[in-house]
């Protein structure tokens, strides 16, 4: 699968601290060029309209698990269903995990949906990542970084 062929989706809100998460790495992936990469607020129905007919979708997402700040976790969204309780949507009742079963039940997943949950640690008013945040989103990016620009490699 090529560059042009995966959509990144950086899910959350940049004035709320760790929420930001998605949305900087979607930017940050956005400077690779032929990149395909989206910053959404994470309300549900824009979620399920920005992948549908897509081969393959990336999402990122703070989420909060009760792992430390900072860690990541992968999720086969396409295989298996979010912890809901995980991704609650500081705004909406219709969030990411809802918006993915919903869309299985309408046959409106992509092919390969992956996403991947940053462990947040601050979600108050305000920019900036906490620092265990920041440097998950590097390491995050430089991972997809390399997926994107060689889609055989598994890291």
């Amino acid at each position: 699968m090529s560059l042009h062929q995966t959509l990144v989706i950086g899910v959350g809100n940049a004035w709320r601290r760790d929420d930001g998460a998605g949305p900087a790495v979607a930017e940050t992936l956005a400077a690779i060029p032929g990149a395909r990469c989206r910053v959404l607020v994470g309300e549900g129905t824009e979620l399920i309209e920005a992948w549908s007919g897509e081969g393959r979708v990336i999402v990122i997402d703070a989420m909060r698990s009760g792992a430390p700040a900072g860690t990541l976790t992968h999720f086969d969204a396409a295989a298996a269903a979010l912890p809901a309780a995980a991704f609650c949507s500081l705004s909406h009742r219709f969030g990411l995990a809802e918006a993915i079963e919903m869309a299985r039940v309408l046959g409106r997943l992509p092919e390969r949906l992956e996403v991947w949950g940053v462990e947040a640690g601050d979600l108050g008013q305000g920019p900036g990542l906490t620092p265990p945040v920041a440097a998950a989103v590097a390491i995050l990016v430089d991972r997809l970084a390399g997926e994107l620009r060689n889609p055989g490699d598994d890291r």
